[in-house]
């Protein structure tokens, strides 16, 4: 008799187990393969470094991107995937299932942004691109392009990293908290990068070189936008410092009045020997760039071209007259700029 209810027993707990791993296959199978919501939306989760899985999987049941947090877990470690997990913003959706959450998160990329940086910006206007982005703050971009040490990590021979934000298109994640230094390593990789492998694929030049290469190449990219008058202008500047001249540079005036300038340029400017930009009272190159050029102009700086001109002024069309003599440019001045 007890044998007999030994075997009831047994048969009993046998399908008892049998229901709950069915049970528990069936939760599982469920998990697997059916999304947190249908139809579903964009969910962007930032998964910070040093974050553990455990806390990023909270936070993805928090955010409705995934239904069960110890679930999700166990599916990680199943798969060997709790330690692969990667830092950065994710576009994830809420209509995917667990599976899906999970390889993005540790086989997929971080989300990438634009950021449209044109040639010739003084940085304080790059600033404000950036920050416009929505990728960072001006006052942190001004910190991160001022930061001695970073700039001694690039080879930067100036107090800030003016001219060498190289201008591009950039495709960037979001910097953890907003820090702007990711990005300002970035441009400064990209112009290192360009100018690796275009215009200095020796090695750059001496320090002292370097700064004049850059500076002069700032003023090229501010003074014209016609890619056929960038060597010329060089080769108008290296004529005047070759003969001590000064540059006469509006747009270096312009530079050291910074966000004082109101767009109009007057005599007092140009007369104002406080501004050490101002190279109509200070002989020579401006101490430093005055935007950061793009490769044409370092092109032309880096070869200008040979002629005799000194002279250049604005013809209105975007071009420019030049001249050997001052008589013929105050000619071309009557013609050109009075006129107008």
């Amino acid at each position: 008799m007890s044998m007999k209810r030994t075997l009831i027993a047994c048969a009993a707990l046998t399908v008892f187990l049998c229901a709950v791993s069915g049970w528990f296959l069936w939760q599982a199978h469920s998990f697997l393969h059916t999304p947190a919501e249908t139809p579903g939306r964009e969910v962007v989760v930032h998964i910070t470094p040093g974050e553990t899985f455990d806390e990023a999987a909270s936070a993805l049941q928090a955010d409705g991107v995934i239904t069960d947090a110890w679930r999700f877990r166990l599916l990680a470690r199943l798969e060997g995937k709790a330690q692969s997990i990667k830092a950065g913003e994710f576009s994830l959706h809420s209509s995917w299932t667990p599976r899906q959450v999970l390889d993005a998160l540790t086989e997929g990329r971080a989300m990438l942004h634009k950021l449209f940086i044109p040639e010739g910006l003084p940085w304080w206007k790059v600033a404000r691109v950036v920050e416009e982005s929505g990728l960072t703050t001006a006052e942190s971009f001004e910190k991160a392009i001022h930061d001695k040490d970073l700039l001694r990590s690039y080879n930067i021979p100036f107090d800030s990293a003016e001219g060498f934000l190289y201008p591009e298109t950039y495709l960037i994640p979001r910097p953890r908290g907003g820090d702007a230094a990711p990005i300002v390593r970035t441009m400064l990789s990209t112009f290192w990068e360009q100018a690796g492998n275009h215009i200095w694929p020796n090695g750059p030049p001496p320090e002292d070189e370097l700064k004049r290469i850059v500076t002069l190449a700032s003023m090229v990219e501010k003074e014209t936008a016609a890619a056929s008058e960038r060597a010329r202008i060089a080769g108008v500047y290296t004529n005047r410092l070759r003969r001590g001249m000064r540059m006469q540079c509006d747009p270096t005036v312009i530079y050291g009045l910074g966000t004082a300038f109101d767009g109009n340029i007057t005599k007092k400017h140009l007369r104002d020997s406080s501004n050490p930009y101002n190279t109509y009272r200070h002989k020579g190159l401006p101490p430093g760039p005055i935007c950061s050029p793009g490769r044409p102009a370092l092109e032309a700086a880096m070869q200008p071209e040979k002629h005799k001109y000194i002279f250049f002024v604005s013809k209105g069309d975007g071009t420019h007259k030049f001249s050997r003599t001052l008589r013929e440019h105050n000619r071309a001045v009557r013609r050109y700029l009075l006129r107008r």
